[in-house]
């Protein structure tokens, strides 16, 4: 399985370090804004990690990224506010996705106090039929 790690912070490190560990993955790479941060977390994990640059708030580089390493799983290891495009790059790549935490929520435009805006995680929630 070849997987790519958004992320080379706290968690996606963490998670890198235990997909390292086994070998179900012939392929791991750990990517992040920061590419230092990516290099660090790929050799703290040892193995067949490998560290790359990505902007994750960008889902052309995102998909663009998906493509080059050929990844069959994104992990979504970033802070919820760079869900939407790492979850439609992923969809658009034709991967499975795995994430920490849902797409946020946010107040309704004009009445924040008296109604709903959009729950956490409908966007996500919303797109089951088509993942399916």
């Amino acid at each position: 399985m070849r997987i790519l790690i958004v992320g080379a912070g706290g968690v996606g490190s963490a998670i890198a370090s235990i997909a390292a560990r086994r070998a179900v993955f012939s392929s791991i790479v750990i990517a992040d804004v920061d590419p230092l941060r990516s290099e660090r977390a790929a050799q703290k994990a040892g193995g067949h990690v490998q560290a790359t640059r990505v902007d994750a708030s960008d889902r052309v580089d995102l998909a663009q990224l998906i493509a080059a390493t050929r990844s069959e799983v994104v992990i979504n290891a970033c802070d919820p506010r760079f869900n939407p495009p790492i979850f439609d790059a992923a969809f658009e790549s034709g991967c499975d996705y795995l994430d920490m935490a849902m797409h946020l929520s946010s107040p309704h435009p004009t009445d924040p106090h008296g109604q709903v805006g959009v729950m956490l995680g409908h966007e996500q929630l919303a797109a089951h039929d088509a993942w399916d």
